[in-house]
């Protein structure tokens, strides 16, 4: 009988609210690091959910983003170290080209963003997931970080970033329950660097 290759690398998901610091804990880490944000779905989808009561577009509800391809990605770092990824402004709400991702034989990487949370259970099912960690600072810290962030970069308009914020802000806590529990882990930003330590040197254990 044959047997599968085994698989060089594993991932770390790093979700969190919008805000949180994921994308400077990845890079502090100093891992390779998979931009999750980059899979959400363009403006144009017909699935795109709305926010209640709104006629805003709700980009911080799963359904806004292509679980199936962000997978996808994911295991083919894993297996091959390389993918093609595709290139997400979030300014225009649309996918503007690809581009090639290359992390070799690294036996660890980090997928960050706001849904990683949402495929815990399908990468550890597929042999890959090394840890979940969900980042939590706090509403108020979380409101004025994403805020400032999301204004320098021009995301989206002024009024739009406002009524998001103050959502985003009143039901944190429940988000972060959330994320929980499908399966992250959550915890600050020290933590979060310890147990990213430990997985590169492949003493945590994956996530029950």
């Amino acid at each position: 009988m044959g047997s599968h290759p085994p698989i060089p690398t594993r991932v770390v998901l790093l979700c969190g609210p919008s805000g949180s610091g994921k994308s400077l804990l990845a890079a502090d880490s100093g891992l390779p690091v998979l931009r999750l944000d980059d899979f959400y779905k363009e403006g144009t989808d017909p699935t795109l959910p709305q926010v209640e009561g709104s006629s805003d577009i709700d980009w911080d509800h799963p359904q806004s983003w292509d679980a199936d391809i962000a997978v996808a990605a994911i295991e083919e770092l894993c297996r091959t170290g390389r993918t093609t990824v595709p290139v997400y402004d979030i300014s225009l709400s649309a996918r503007t080209g690809a581009e090639a991702l290359h992390i070799e034989r690294t036996p660890l990487f980090i997928a960050e963003g706001i849904f990683a949370a949402e495929i815990v259970e399908r990468c550890r099912e597929l042999g890959i997931l090394a840890d979940a960690l969900c980042l939590s600072r706090g509403p108020l810290t979380t409101f004025r970080r994403r805020f400032l962030r999301d204004l320098r970069e021009g995301r989206k308009s002024v009024p739009f970033l406002l009524r998001r914020g103050w959502r985003l802000m009143r039901s944190e806590r429940s988000i972060v329950a959330r994320q929980s529990a499908l399966g992250a882990h959550p915890c600050d930003k020290a933590e979060a660097l310890g147990r990213l330590a430990a997985a590169a040197a492949g003493r945590c254990t994956t996530p029950a």
